[in-house]
């Protein structure tokens, strides 16, 4: 078995998709693991108004409802975070976003002092950190508000990440990939598009080009650019297909050098 046939085993995604049994799965997914753990009552989500958290908050959005329609216990519920550094500057696709899922509840918390209080603490001490580590300190930050609401609002924090950042490693360990549940881990970034196409969503909140928004000094700065490799190019190794070999060559180092974000911690 070659590598990319051994990738695709291990995260699971399909060659072809059907849209309505997807977003069926992906509901039944969050909704059995709910009701086993009965001390659970709500579902958690940072809405960044890109494709993937709209996504997949509209998914919980939807798993509460029909949760709440099958038992009549009206305690469960999905909770949205705003988690901004400072002023967003895609802001109005936030709220566009957040319009779409409508979700029961909405948090909208600034890390922007947070993260540069642990900036300053970090100088104190002769660690000076690049605007590539600060954007991680961000990640963090947000992964750690999520979880603090997690606790007190019983809350299951669900992960937003899909196969072609798997694959790629594109997401900061301990941060957007330190979540409790992941529904959309096995599609690739077409197939989430196909989802929230049959969800009806406004069409720019999907179209629009990917970015991780991390870095200051690139504001905005598209995940392709990053990454080298475009998208489509990555939905197509992961879907089994013959890619160009400068391609295959890019996203298969990236998988190779990620390996330790995707492992649990080292032990004897």
């Amino acid at each position: 078995m070659n590598l990319q046939k051994k990738i695709i085993k291990l995260l699971g995604v399909k060659p072809i998709i059907i849209p309505e049994v997807e977003i069926k799965n992906c509901v039944n997914f969050l909704k059995q693991y709910l009701l086993q753990h009965l001390y659970l009552k709500s579902l958690i989500v940072g809405i960044s108004g890109g494709q993937d958290s709209t996504l997949t908050g509209k998914l919980c959005q939807m798993t509460i409802e029909k949760i709440r329609s099958e038992t009549k216990d009206m305690t469960y519920q999905f909770i949205a975070l705003r988690l901004p550094y400072g002023i967003q500057r895609d802001e109005k696709d936030c709220q566009d976003a957040l319009n779409f899922i409508y979700p029961d509840c909405i948090f909208n918390i600034n890390i922007k002092n947070a993260v540069l209080n642990s900036e300053k603490s970090l100088k104190k001490s002769g660690i000076i950190i690049s605007d590539y580590i600060k954007g991680n300190e961000k990640a963090r930050e947000r992964m750690k508000v999520q979880y603090s609401i997690a606790a007190v609002k019983k809350g299951l924090v669900v992960g937003t990440g899909h196969a072609a950042e798997t694959i790629t490693g594109f997401f900061t360990k301990y941060g957007d990939n330190g979540t409790d549940i992941n529904p959309i881990s096995k599609l690739n970034k077409k197939q989430g598009r196909l989802l929230l196409q049959k969800l009806n969503c406004p069409k720019h909140l999907y179209l629009k080009k990917p970015t991780a928004d991390l870095e200051e000094n690139y504001p905005q700065k598209d995940d392709e650019s990053v990454l080298g490799v475009t998208y489509n190019t990555i939905d197509s190794y992961l879907e089994g297909k013959k890619i160009d070999a400068i391609s295959k060559k890019i996203i298969e180092k990236l998988y190779l050098n990620s390996s330790h974000k995707r492992n649990g911690p080292i032990t004897q």
